[in-house]
């Protein structure tokens, strides 16, 4: 039985959860978080207070590791890591869009024959997506794809030569963003449009128990693409 630190911080949600075999005993979080630096350390103090799991008996720490927002993955990371490194824990890293593709499944039990397709909203038009199927089993890596100009068709076309039979499940807050994008008939959507600690729970659980561990010393947030730094054109003096 694996107590489990979980922290989601890819996207404006700040969350922080503990979850025990795979259940979350404990969960708090922000939807929509401008200030995960400042939250997130105090969200991981109180699931510990309300599961009554002290940080020190928690077997592992779980960190969603992106695609997502450059600067609010390394505070996810920083924290993860640091609890680690002073208390001598093992850190997972599960990937953003692959934990809610697991709980777009959740709420599709009933659909057959699957094809999950998670969004996360990359700004504009752009969106971060991959594709998984029945047993989230990858099916197309992690890219980013501007809807615009029938490149989602092309997408669809190029990976699914043929969709019969198949039901393509969006999710994510990026799935938002086709509501004016044209879609084959055979496609439902996710109530799932949030990232939240939650849905790490049981992928920490199967990561854990196989002993799918990071290296905390060298592991770094996958970002999809590297952050938009500007110089300042004023002068210093």
């Amino acid at each position: 039985m694996a107590r489990i630190l979980l922290i989601e911080t890819a996207t404006e949600v700040c969350s922080a959860a503990i979850a025990v075999n795979g259940e979350v005993t404990a969960i708090v979080e922000e939807p929509h978080s401008l200030h995960h630096a400042a939250l997130l350390t105090l969200q991981v103090r109180a699931c510990s207070e309300r599961s009554g799991i002290p940080l020190e008996a928690l077997d592992a720490v779980a960190v969603s590791q992106g695609p997502g927002s450059y600067t609010s993955l390394r505070v996810g990371a920083s924290v993860a890591k640091g609890i680690c490194f002073a208390l001598d824990k093992p850190l997972i890293a599960i990937n953003t869009l692959l934990s809610l593709a697991w709980a777009s499944r959740q709420y599709i039990a009933d659909v057959p024959n699957p094809v999950f397709i998670p969004m996360l909203d990359a700004r504009r038009q752009e969106v971060w997506l991959a594709a998984y199927d029945a047993n989230l089993r990858e099916i197309v890596p992690e890219q980013p794809l501007i809807l615009e100009n029938d490149l989602f068709e092309k997408y669809l076309a190029d990976y699914f030569p043929s969709l019969d039979g198949v039901v393509l499940v969006a999710g994510g807050n990026g799935s938002q963003k086709l509501k004016n994008v044209p879609m084959p008939e055979n496609t439902v959507f996710s109530p799932v449009k949030n990232c939240s600690a939650r849905h790490l729970s049981e992928l920490a659980e199967r990561l854990f128990q196989n002993a799918e561990f990071q290296n905390a010393a060298y592991f770094e947030p996958f970002y999809m693409k590297a952050p938009n730094i500007t110089t300042s054109s004023k002068a210093l003096f």
